[in-house]
């Protein structure tokens, strides 16, 4: 996969959204992001083949950067315009190939960016401008902003970013229903927008509730994580049509307004990273006030 990617880099070192064969391909920002923690991992475990392509998607995104560390040069066509605090997770890729290469100028430029998103927090916890549309925003992007959040806090060690990352997840975390069930969207006032599940979100967001319940003092969120976990793993069908089992739905019901009637592999990936996690922490007991960053932070790089 990694040496297809190579292939499809455009020569500044972005890359694009959507399908191999749109008509007029240009690089984006946050598929950028996703493609670096590939190859961050790939140079880390497969060796130097990989090292020039992520210094080079590594470049474009700090060049293509506003000094206030927004990413709004090479927006996705997918996506309504206008600022993405979810382009928090487009900075964990560069925490990535900072920690990789040593280039501690890229980790500056994520965390520039996630200070910038982090401003966007409301005194409820709601993030502002974390919706691919304008609609009230996808459990799928409140997730990637949390993570992105925590993945500064893993990489820099400063409790600004730790608490910041608390006080979105207590949002989130008064939304979750005693069966794991949690709205696909929500509005402003952590109320629920819509009535099926993005169960994409539900499991990025049970990861990030994990690592906090372990690493913050909020020891009740390990029991909301295995909750949002138990009701995605009852969504994934085990038998019947080998084209579905195991697959993880866009939405549940599967008409829900997130790729509807759809098995997306990113949602697969997500709640994959969340059951690994939660199974590793089963064997494993630590202090929250002991851990450090790296405690806890069992995810698919590492």
């Amino acid at each position: 996969m990694l040496d297809w990617l190579v292939k499809i880099q455009f020569p500044e070192g972005g890359f694009q959204s959507g399908l191999i064969d749109a008509a007029r391909p240009v690089p984006v920002t946050f598929n950028t992001g996703q493609i670096l923690l590939g190859l961050a991992r790939g140079t880390e475990v497969l060796g130097d083949r990989y090292r020039d392509a992520m210094a080079r998607a590594a470049n474009w995104l700090v060049e293509t950067q506003d000094a206030d560390g927004c990413w709004r040069r090479a927006p996705t066509p997918l996506a309504a315009p206008g600022e993405k605090a979810y382009e928090t997770h487009v900075s964990w890729g560069l925490f990535e190939a900072a920690r990789v290469s040593g280039r501690q100028s890229w980790g500056t430029a994520g965390l520039r960016q996630v200070r910038w998103a982090i401003s966007k927090l409301q005194p409820n916890g709601w993030m502002a401008d974390c919706c691919m549309t304008d609609e009230a925003p996808l459990t799928h992007t409140l997730g990637y902003a949390l993570k992105g959040i925590i993945e500064a806090y893993r990489f820099s060690n400063d409790r600004f970013f730790l608490d910041a990352a608390v006080s979105l997840a207590d949002g989130l975390a008064g939304c979750i229903r005693e069966d794991g069930y949690l709205a696909g969207r929500l509005q402003r006032d952590w109320s629920p927008a819509v009535d099926w599940a993005c169960v994409t979100g539900s499991s990025q967001i049970a990861w990030s509730l994990m690592f906090l319940g372990h690493n913050a003092d909020r020891a009740r969120y390990r029991g909301l994580a295995r909750k949002l976990n138990q009701f995605v793993r009852r969504t994934i069908p085990t038998q019947g049509d080998a084209n579905v089992v195991g697959g993880v739905r866009g939405s549940f019901p599967i008409n829900g307004g997130y790729f509807p009637f759809g098995f997306p592999n990113w949602a697969a990936k997500f709640t994959l990273d969340a059951n690994q996690f939660e199974l590793e922490s089963e064997h494993t007991s630590a202090s929250p006030g002991q851990s450090g960053p790296e405690h806890f932070a069992t995810e698919s790089l590492r």
